[in-house]
């Protein structure tokens, strides 16, 4: 027999908007993985190299990221406490991911200081859903 303490509606409202969050990440990547040449070839010359030459790594990172926050989402409002290690998981992807675009990409010349407001945005979260797992899991929420 376990001890679970109820959740709050906090609990519900977090974990939803953290649902739909994770499901436009994977609505991110799909769009990114099978963008077509013909939508490439609508995009300036400088953002068609960066989509061409994303080594398989970086990609395998961004799914681990979107996939993984996908399903760590569902567990959570199963209150399940693998949630937390799969919050875990997705953040080593976005990490991995946020490398790349920072540091080796060259995205920053791309699209300037101003496009780099999203990848960091996805890295708090990303925190914050590890912490909120972290913390239900503690409270005695998941189990």
């Amino acid at each position: 027999m376990t001890n679970s303490t109820k959740p709050t509606t906090s609990f519900w409202v977090i974990s939803v908007i953290a649902l739909i969050w994770n499901f436009m990440g994977v609505m991110a990547y799909l769009s990114q993985a099978f963008m077509t040449d013909e939508i490439k070839a609508t995009l300036p010359k400088e953002q068609q190299a960066l989509y061409e030459n994303v080594p398989a790594w970086a990609t395998a990172a961004f799914a681990i990221a979107v996939w993984g926050g996908l399903f760590a989402c569902i567990l959570l409002l199963m209150r399940k406490k693998l949630a937390k290690t799969i919050f875990v998981i997705s953040l080593l992807g976005i990490i991995v991911q946020m490398i790349y675009n920072f540091f080796i990409s060259g995205a920053m010349d791309v699209y300037g200081p101003g496009g780099m407001i999203m990848p960091l945005m996805v890295i708090i979260i990303g925190v914050f859903l590890v912490w909120y797992s972290k913390k239900c899991a503690d409270d005695g929420i998941l189990s």
